[in-house]
């Protein structure tokens, strides 16, 4: 009897010896995982949440079985080391990072957690990975590059307001693509023959100021840029739009949803939908160099008609015949 006990004992320690040997990604299996997901803007809207969710059960985690720590740099982008460094040091078994500047925070802060981005750049130009096929270290990701599309953006805008000679450029300078993201719109107005006027967007107020100088600048039409502080801010940009008459090319159709003009662009959620299956994949055990950056290559043009008619706009059959989808 006395054996039985210390035969169990010594069992008893060497479970707990190898649980304590096994690598986070193991534990977490057999713990709650934690997911760190860390926002360059605001957090996510309920719509692109559910996605990653359903990405993650795709991949056969249960969402209500993880937990998910966020951190939001509110597009104060000098902010995301630091909110980094604190999912860094609360042990979560993965990093989903949305967008550029986030993922960058993410990779400067650890080499050993992976990290699943979410970024419309090119990856390897960006820095993020140095390989699509096989990337090399703790990251991985989705890159719909949907900042190489400015120059499609700009040419659908001049189709339908054929009569502005100059656009501006909705823009967060702090955002570290916006300098490639701005020469694509000069080389592509200066084929087309129309001035670019650069309108600053980094803050709320900023934002606002913007739009009140339109008029000031002459300025006939708007394309907002690819910037995931823009994109949480979509309420306002679109409220401002419609305020000020102003017929605007949003880069993702979300922005159309709520009532924007038209778009260009990536699925926005379908792409959480895809990082969250990464997540998940890698919860079960996969590695980032087992699991290559995926290039979404659809994308979707969508108009919103009622908009269009709330600005007196007439939309050419041109464009109607390119639409993936009319909003009535």
């Amino acid at each position: 009897m006395q054996f039985d006990r210390l035969k169990r004992r010594e069992f008893i320690g060497l479970v707990g010896a190898l649980t304590a040997s096994m690598p986070f990604s193991g534990r977490a299996q057999q713990q709650a995982p934690t997911i760190g997901f860390l926002h360059q803007g605001f957090p996510e809207p309920l719509l692109n949440t559910n996605a990653f969710k359903k990405g993650l059960s795709e991949a056969g985690i249960d969402s209500q079985t993880v937990r998910i720590e966020d951190r939001a740099a509110n597009g104060l982008y000098d902010r995301l080391p630091e909110l980094a460094a604190e999912l860094v040091a609360h042990d979560v078994a993965v990093i989903a990072a949305n967008f550029l500047p986030a993922a960058l925070a993410a990779k400067a802060a650890t080499q050993i957690i992976p990290i699943v981005f979410l970024s419309g750049s090119d990856p390897i130009k960006s820095g993020l990975v140095s390989s699509i096929n096989r990337p090399d270290g703790n990251v991985t990701g989705i890159a719909p590059m949907f900042t190489l599309l400015e120059t499609k953006n700009l040419e659908l805008l001049h189709e339908l307001a054929a009569g502005a000679s100059v656009i501006g450029a909705l823009a967060n300078l702090t955002n570290p693509n916006m300098e490639h993201q701005l020469g694509d719109l000069r080389a592509a107005a200066g084929v087309i023959g129309l001035d670019i006027v650069v309108l600053s967007g980094k803050d709320e107020p900023e934002i606002d100021a913007s739009f009140a100088s339109l008029h000031e600048h002459r300025i006939g039409a708007v394309v907002v840029t690819a910037d995931g502080f823009l994109i949480s801010r979509q309420d306002q940009i679109v409220g401002l739009a419609a305020r000020y008459a102003m017929p605007t090319m949003y880069p993702l159709s979300e922005y159309v949803l709520t009532g924007g003009l038209m778009s260009y662009g990536a699925n926005l959620r379908d792409a959480f939908r895809q990082m969250g299956i990464y997540v998940g994949r890698i919860l079960k055990g996969m590695k980032p160099t087992d699991l290559p950056v995926l290039q979404p290559t659809k994308v979707e043009f969508v108009i919103n008609l009622k908009t269009a008619k709330a600005l007196g706009l007439e939309i050419p059959p041109k464009l109607f015949a390119l639409a993936d989808e009319v909003i009535e």
